[in-house]
């Protein structure tokens, strides 16, 4: 059976919270809406954007539960379902499939920075044992450990396993990737400090693994369309380009301050990140607004707007 094919805009979610702090599941609505009606085709809900390592067990059930009800037809749901160990990861994967997730997305466990090869085993186990399909997030800043290029080549081999997310500062990697033709949809992050998004889709990857798309969705769509004619070419030049200082802004401190803290701002569902987070202010945050007006998306999406989600 041929794997699950993903391409173009995979949003990582912001995680919106009520004045109380609980989890606000009707802001998660407008936001499903919002990307559903701009062009992404997949997003990720408690990823690192999405403050996952701060919410509670019962809160992620709570998350997944509630949000497979506003699926939205052409749009999959991906859960971050990373636990403290292989065991607890495998069980929250169970617990997604279970309710209704499209996919799961995983990185391996905080603070334990096993060897490559146990890495490799940890994903295989996973994966081995998910009814839904699975990608693998390398991002060796939040987790230490690094996947090399035949690291994932080897996981690609695996039915279930559908996306590779990558996260490191080497173009040369996604190369020896794609290279290999495996039946894996290889994006990456929208960092430009990585720099990875005009060489992934120049090499024939299938879209980008994304931030910016909380708040400019229909421009991450173009710019993760897989490249088929020239005019895709240019028109992902032009809009990267052009987006450029809303990238830098969103990667200016760590995930996800600047984009959540800019949701707020802007009239999106999000309430204040959850601590030792702390929310951007004063002329940081002034800055932010000031990059998305001079793009023309506050007159583009109304994000204030309750008519935001349809256009």
């Amino acid at each position: 059976m041929a794997k699950l094919k993903i391409e173009g805009s995979f949003v990582a979610l912001i995680t919106p919270f009520n004045r109380d702090g609980t989890v606000d599941c009707e802001g998660f609505r407008t936001l499903i809406d919002f990307q559903a009606c701009h062009g992404t085709k997949a997003v990720l809900i408690m990823g690192s954007t999405g403050e996952v390592s701060l919410l509670s067990w019962e809160e992620r059930k709570k998350i997944i539960r509630e949000t497979v009800k506003f699926r939205k037809e052409g749009m999959l749901l991906f859960y971050g379902c990373t636990g403290y160990s292989t065991q607890s990861t495998i069980e929250m994967v169970r617990y997604a499939a279970n309710e209704g997730a499209d996919g799961a997305i995983i990185t391996l466990p905080s603070y334990i920075c096993p060897s490559v090869e146990d890495a490799i085993h940890y994903f295989l186990e996973v994966a081995e044992a998910s009814d839904i399909p699975i990608g693998i997030y390398n991002n060796p800043s939040r987790v230490r450990t690094d996947l090399p290029a035949e690291a994932i080549i080897r996981l690609a081999d695996h039915p279930n396993i559908v996306i590779d997310k990558e996260a490191t500062p080497r173009p040369g990697q996604i190369a020896q990737i794609i290279a290999a033709q495996k039946e894996l949809s290889v994006m990456c992050c929208d960092s430009p400090h990585f720099g990875l998004v005009m060489q992934v889709m120049s090499l024939g990857g299938q879209g980008t693994a994304n931030v910016t798309g909380n708040i400019a969705p229909q421009e991450m769509a173009i710019l993760s369309q897989p490249w088929q004619s020239f005019e895709d070419v240019e028109r992902c030049r032009e809009t990267y380009l052009r987006l450029l200082p809303l990238l830098h802004f969103h990667y200016s401190r760590v995930n996800p301050v600047p984009v959540k803290s800019l949701a707020k701002a802007l009239g999106l569902p999000a309430g204040d990140l959850r601590r030792p987070y702390r929310n951007l202010e004063g002329e940081e945050l002034r800055r932010g607004v000031e990059i998305v007006k001079a793009l023309g998306l506050v007159e583009k999406y109304q994000y204030a707007s309750p008519h935001a989600a349809v256009g």
